[in-house]
């Protein structure tokens, strides 16, 4: 089975940093589309920053390009998100999402991802 588990939310203050972690399991193979998605309350998903890897294209959300980055740690199956000048907008619950079938149009869609990882929540408050 496809598992995705993010991890790292916590209360920051406006200025500051944090790493989201997705630690992830189960696909059959190394290619596919993973990305990182927010949801502040009565807002719809948003796509932060999506990478297909089958072909290496990259999809940048417009309100976090530039701030946020992301890596990932192929031994241990593990996607990053670095977080940095974190401003109070930013507060969200955070996702982080895998599909094989997804491709480049469609990588900052959530609706094309059918594997998620159950959020994490991040707060930016002084």
């Amino acid at each position: 089975d496809v598992q995705l588990q993010a991890s790292g939310g916590g209360l920051v203050q406006p200025g500051g940093s944090l790493r989201l972690s997705c630690d992830v399991s189960g696909f059959d193979s190394g290619y596919y589309a993973i990305g990182w998605f927010r949801q502040a309350p009565g807002k719809p998903r948003e796509g932060i920053i999506c990478n297909n890897q089958f072909d290496g294209n990259t999809y940048y959300g417009k309100s976090t390009k530039g701030r946020f980055t992301i890596s990932r740690d192929n031994a241990k199956n593990t996607l990053y998100l670095q977080m940095n000048s974190l401003k109070p907008e930013d507060t969200a619950v955070y996702y982080c999402a895998g599909d094989p079938t997804v491709i480049t149009s469609t990588l900052r869609l959530s609706s094309a991802y059918h594997y998620w990882g159950q959020g994490t929540q991040l707060t930016v408050s002084s």
